[in-house]
Order: structure tokens, then C-alpha cells, then sequence
């Protein structure tokens, strides 16, 4: 009760309370309390009968019914329940619900007479609703896709045909970045300094735009890369023999690659390059892959095998589109169960 009474931090009204309780247990009548605390001989009074009937409990504020509610609980949960709807469901030309229009949409419908777009996002947040936010995917329509995808995973596994690779085998996964633009600062960046932030100079001239082409080792996370004017065939074999000609793969017994289905290494054209400037290697890849998705190549150090041989004990060739960071074999009629907002 003292430390109520008398501490800093407690709040106004507790403390007064406290005084209150305090200074009638010393004798005091209720005119000498209400001059020393400056509060009125009612309110003193009140606060004596309440300690005096439930205690240090009884010295904390009841429970208040508040301002009436303005919206009764069946316009929240119509508000909610619009929420969840495609606006498209409601004939509302909007990709997504915001609360704006949330808020038009049931005030158009008689929903509510008024209401406000902050008083519907709070409404919103009581059940973690966020209809402007979306997470998209994509469906996987190739029924065999499970198994086609399982060479290029189990390579990320380090696992070859059911073996585990060995510790002079590698994975690369290599890809292309185009069009990217390199702007030139026409005065340098300044350093910080004390209570001076970075200084950047706003201004720049245009340097062109510039590919980026790099391989990565996934097992490894070295990553190779290079700078070239225009994507193309021999970018790309200027990337692998940047790789090929450094070691460990250059002593390697195996190195797989994997690439997307770009021009510049699809097809048996592009298995016969390979095969012409590392002599010592075969490539290997599925004889046909359709449009729009990926195969995967493997080097060797053995020279016995043709670089038109398919790989060992194939007969399936198609490969998913994104082997670099290949998605979940969902069921075709089912999405993600973890799509959230």
C-alpha cells in the first residue's frame, strides 16, 4: 500500500486511492484527506466505504459498459465474410479487396448506414484478414512430373542414379541474367561521416545494358560468374570453360550441370560443343525436352562413353521448368496448404 501510495511510476489515480486508505487508517476525518490529496470529500468517501467492504481489490476501477456499440456482431461477420470473397464473386470490378472499398462496398449494399475504412481494418484484424495480399503458384499439369523432377533433386542430394556421388563429383546449376543496366554515378559517393549519412549523387550516365551469366556449385556455394554483352552460345561456353578449366573440376571424374532449356545449350548441337572442347569429357543429356522446360547434363571423365548417349538406364526425359529451385509435387487439383497472406 505504501509503495502504491508513495512510488513514482504508480499511476495518478491508484496513487490518490492509496493516500486515500493511508491517511484514514491514521484518524484522519474525510475534510482533512480531500485538502491534503485535492480531491473532494465525496470522492474521499467513496474510496473509504470501498476499501472497507472488498479490500486493496476493491480500489481498482469496475468494470464499465462503455459507449453503446454502433454496429451490431451480424454486420462485423457480413464485413468479414465479404472479405473472404473474390470481388469478382460480388460483381466488383477489383482484383482484391481493400478496406476503402471494403467500406463502399457494404455501406452500397445496406450493410452499414457509414462506416469507415479504419473501423473495417479493425475488424479485419481481429481475425488476421488481409484480402489485399496475395501469394500466387503455379499448377503443375505434367501428371508424370514427380518422377522427372527426382533426377535433378536427387542431385541437389548429391545422389546419382541411387549412388551417392563422390567427393571428386560436382553439381553446377548455371543460368542467365539479361538486360541488366549499368548506370555510372556522375559524381563519386560520399563517405559517412558524423552525424552525416552516406551521400549519394542522384544523377548517373547510362553504361548500356550488360548479361550477367553465372554457375553455381551447390554443394560447394562457390559461384562462377561473368559479364557479357548479349546471351548466347558462346557466352555461355566462355562460362563453362571458366569453370571447366578450374579446379577441383578440371581433375573431376564428374561434373553435372544444370541449365534451363535457353538456345544456347539445348539440343544434341549443344551436347556435340561441349563434347568438342573438353575432349576428355562426354556430355550426356535426354535426347528431347519440350519447350519450356529444363534438362540436365552430366560430364565424365571417361572417355569410352558418346556424348549421344542418353543417360544410363533413362527412358524417362522430360525435366520441370525450374530445376534451380524446383517447387513441391502438389496434386493437380489442390493447391498449396500453406498459401497465407
Amino acid at each position: 500500500m505504501k509503495k502504491a501510495a508513495y512510488r513514482h511510476k504508480t499511476p495518478y489515480q491508484a496513487r490518490v486511492r492509496s493516500q486515500i486508505v493511508l491517511m484514514a487508517t491514521r484518524g484522519r476525518s474525510n475534510a482533512q484527506i480531500a485538502g491534503e490529496v485535492g480531491a473532494h470529500v465525496d470522492t474521499v468517501r467513496t474510496w473509504r466505504g470501498r476499501f472497507a467492504d472488498g479490500g486493496l481489490p476493491a480500489l481498482a476501477d469496475r468494470k464499465r459498459s462503455g459507449h453503446p456499440a454502433r454496429f451490431a456482431p451480424v454486420q462485423v461477420a457480413e464485413a468479414k465474410a465479404l472479405a473472404c470473397q473474390l470481388p469478382a464473386e460480388t460483381g466488383v470490378p477489383l482484383a482484391r479487396w481493400s478496406c476503402p472499398e471494403l467500406a463502399a462496398e457494404l455501406t452500397s449494399r445496406g450493410v452499414t448506414d457509414t462506416v469507415s475504412a479504419s473501423t473495417v481494418r479493425r475488424w479485419l484484424r481481429q481475425d488476421v484478414l488481409k484480402p489485399w495480399q496475395y501469394h500466387s503458384w503455379i499448377f503443375i499439369r505434367d501428371p508424370d512430373f514427380r518422377a522427372k523432377a527426382q533426377r535433378v533433386l536427387d542431385l541437389y542430394a548429391r545422389t546419382y542414379e541411387g549412388e551417392p556421388l563422390g567427393a571428386d563429383e560436382y553439381v553446377v546449376s548455371s543460368d542467365e541474367k539479361t538486360s541488366i543496366q549499368a548506370r555510372c554515378r556522375c559524381h563519386p559517393t560520399l563517405a559517412p561521416g558524423r552525424a552525416r549519412a552516406m551521400r549519394v549523387n542522384h544523377t548517373y550516365d547510362r553504361g548500356g545494358a550488360v548479361a550477367y551469366l553465372a554457375a553455381y556449385d551447390v554443394h560447394r556455394t562457390t559461384v562462377f560468374g561473368r559479364c557479357e554483352a548479349i546471351t548466347g552460345i558462346a557466352p555461355f561456353m566462355a562460362l563453362v570453360e571458366q569453370v571447366m578449366t578450374t579446379e577441383p573440376y578440371a581433375s573431376a571424374r564428374r561434373v553435372f550441370w544444370i541449365v534451363d532449356n535457353g538456345s544456347s545449350h539445348r539440343g544434341k548441337k549443344a551436347i556435340d560443343r561441349l563434347t568438342k572442347a573438353f575432349r576428355t569429357r562426354s556430355w550426356s543429356t535426354p535426347p528431347s525436352t519440350p519447350r519450356g522446360q529444363t534438362r540436365s547434363r552430366s560430364s565424365s571423365r571417361s572417355s569410352s562413353a558418346r556424348s549421344s548417349h542418353p543417360w544410363p538406364g533413362s527412358t524417362d526425359t522430360q525435366l520441370p521448368t525450374d530445376t534451380k529451385n524446383p517447387p513441391s509435387p502438389w496434386q493437380h487439383d489442390h493447391p498449396p496448404k500453406d498459401l497465407r497472406s
